[in-house]
């Protein structure tokens, strides 16, 4: 056998691709892959946490959110028609959930060094 070709078993330092379902995975030392994981997971969290409080302040008139930016905004001489200011609240929210979800996702193409792939291990065919 020659030495030179990689040994398909073992994955490769940049990522391996999955031809099934075309889905890349990055191998990555398992100390950056728990950094990744930790803040990864805390941006998320975050986003999605603020997506809901700014989707809050657009439906709820009663909102602490949407009073303080309303009095923010007065406070500076600009005055917001309130239709618009709710689809604004709303668009923000929304962006924010995306913005955690797209992260979350691609947080989860990173794997460790000797971590196998759960579709690979299962018994299921």
């Amino acid at each position: 056998m020659d030495d030179s070709s990689p040994n398909s078993d073992e994955p490769s330092p940049t990522g391996s691709a999955d031809t099934t379902t075309g889905r890349r995975d990055v191998v990555v030392p398992i100390r950056l892959y728990k950094t990744i994981t930790v803040f990864s997971t805390l941006i998320a969290t975050a986003c999605i946490l603020g997506g809901f409080i700014f989707i809050d302040a657009a439906t709820l008139q009663v909102s602490v959110l949407r009073r303080l930016l309303l009095r923010g905004l007065a406070s500076i001489g600009l005055g917001v028609d309130q239709e618009l200011f709710t689809g604004v609240l709303a668009i923000i929210g929304l962006s924010l959930m995306a913005a955690g979800t797209g992260v979350f996702v691609l947080s989860s193409r990173f794997r460790a060094t000797g971590m196998g792939n759960a579709q690979e291990d299962s018994d299921e065919k």
